[in-house]
């Protein structure tokens, strides 16, 4: 079985989505419609912006899900998916892709979201950090024992979790991590602490947008990061996709799940190569590619 799986923040990259633009005349026209939707030209910025312009969270989110929506929009024929997945904002462009959202409400929800999380991150300063090299339990168990707001947030690959929380919570949890074995605690250059109770006011603010918003069955489970399981009923994706702004990205599992399920190949949709890495750290045997739109 064919599983494709789309990336999350993180991924950009200078010049993103502009092979694309020149080559598909489809593209194009997607990327033109992004422009008007969004109220400014979100390509100039992708196309021709610096990495520091990319960063920003009103751009980044946007952008990723663009570049990744738009791609699996012109393999045509090629992209026959029997099962997707996305890290995080790549819930929302694995949606697009398997037909369950609007290209125009999908990236509305994502404008929003980046938008709710942007305003969340200005009310309490707060951080996130890579753990490496420690099992989930011991990162879990540490976390608990803090009395700040401490939480994992990403299990990306066994022996890589990222915690979210309070910027005195983080400092004081890397430091007992690494006292734990942790072979590094990395602070990371993020606006604030995604995927925890910190994220509580962009969770009330997005679940009015998402309820207000059509889903339709998907043409193929997917699997969401609230508890890595396969969903196909448009009630339940809604449900998962506002907890996912609280909750954590379940990536390990999502991808452990796929392959019980019968997946045989990962096909990574949007910029870098990110979840092939992670993929790979999970069950090194299994086949990935990126996905390339032919000359």
């Amino acid at each position: 079985m064919k599983a494709y799986i789309f990336p999350g923040q993180g991924a950009q990259f200078p010049g993103m989505g502009k092979d694309l633009y020149e080559q598909s005349e489809k593209a194009r026209e997607l990327f033109e419609e992004a422009n008007e939707i969004l109220g400014f030209r979100i390509t100039d910025v992708m196309f021709d912006g610096t990495a520091d312009d990319l960063v920003q969270t009103n751009v980044t989110q946007p952008a990723i899900f663009l570049h990744s929506v738009i791609l699996a929009a012109v393999l045509g024929d090629d992209f026959k998916p029997e099962m997707v997945a996305g890290h995080s904002l790549g819930e929302f462009s694995a949606l697009v892709a398997a037909g369950a959202l609007s290209f125009e409400d999908g990236l509305r929800l994502v404008a929003a979201r980046a938008n709710a999380m942007q305003k969340a991150c200005e009310l309490q300063p707060s951080t996130m950090a890579a753990i490496l090299g420690l099992d989930d339990f011991t990162v879990e168990d540490v976390c608990q024992q803090i009395t700040e707001v401490v939480v994992t947030a990403n299990y990306n690959c066994p022996g890589q979790l990222v915690i979210s929380g309070s910027i005195a919570g983080i400092d004081e949890a890397c430091e007992k991590l690494l006292a734990a074995g942790a072979k590094r605690a990395l602070k990371l250059k993020v606006g604030g602490a995604f995927h925890s109770p910190l994220m509580e006011s962009a969770r009330v603010e997005l679940e009015t947008a998402i309820v207000a918003t059509t889903i339709n069955q998907p043409v193929c489970p997917i699997y969401q990061n609230i508890d890595a399981k396969p969903y196909t009923d448009p009630e339940l994706i809604k449900k998962n996709l506002v907890a996912q702004l609280t909750g954590p990205v379940r990536w390990t599992q999502t991808v452990k799940h796929m392959l019980e399920d019968g997946a045989t190949s990962f096909t990574e949709v949007g910029p870098g190569k990110v979840l092939q890495g992670l993929v790979k750290k999970v069950d090194a045997a299994v086949a990935i590619n990126s996905a390339v739109l032919e000359q």
